[in-house]
């Protein structure tokens, strides 16, 4: 039997302590459930975007039924060192009640969605009161979506408005957080 050194012990400690600290950060928590995700048969990982701030995982794309989502949220729930998740995943479903595999809207309403990111990204940018770098926006349905962190309740309430009269946007969901100072 071979003798380590205390040297070799000592470096295996560190290592074990970095993937012991590695798992409670925000990379961390996002690997976990993306692995949750991979494991899974019923969730399609490629699907499903995730983004963890603070522990708080925010799940986006688009999946093919409820269930799916279902399934994926509380997979994303489960993992240790999630502290809360928020669903902004649409489940892709026919109007009469089944399951669908295509979203039911045209190419127009997905290049509007597009152009409505763009024109929404672009007023966060240029406005000085808003820190536009630090805002991630998606539009879905003419919906759209705000994750990212802000200085004050003032930048979020700017960055909330700025979206909300801008050429078809129908609703605004805020996903927006104050940033500790």
């Amino acid at each position: 039997m071979k003798v380590r050194s205390p040297w070799s012990l000592s470096i295996l400690a560190m290592g074990l302590s970095l993937i012991v600290s590695c798992a409670s950060t925000d990379m961390g928590i996002t690997t976990k459930v993306k692995s949750s995700f991979v494991a899974d048969d019923l969730v399609k990982a490629a699907q499903i975007e995730i983004a963890t701030h603070d522990g708080v995982v925010t799940l986006t794309g688009n999946v093919d039924s409820t269930a799916t989502k279902d399934r994926a949220l509380g997979l994303a729930r489960a993992t240790k060192g999630v502290v809360n998740v928020i669903d902004m995943i649409p489940a892709r479903t026919a109007s009469g009640g089944g399951d669908a595999p295509e979203p039911a809207r045209t190419i127009g309403e997905a290049v509007t969605d597009t152009g409505i990111t763009m024109s929404v990204k672009s007023r966060l940018l240029e406005d000085p009161q808003v820190k536009g770098l630090r805002i991630d926006v998606d539009t879905r349905d003419g919906v759209v979506f705000l994750t990212g962190s802000v200085g004050s309740d003032a930048e979020m309430q700017k960055a909330i408005q700025l979206a909300k009269d801008t050429k078809g946007v129908l609703d605004v969901k805020s996903n927006l957080t104050l940033q500790q100072s």
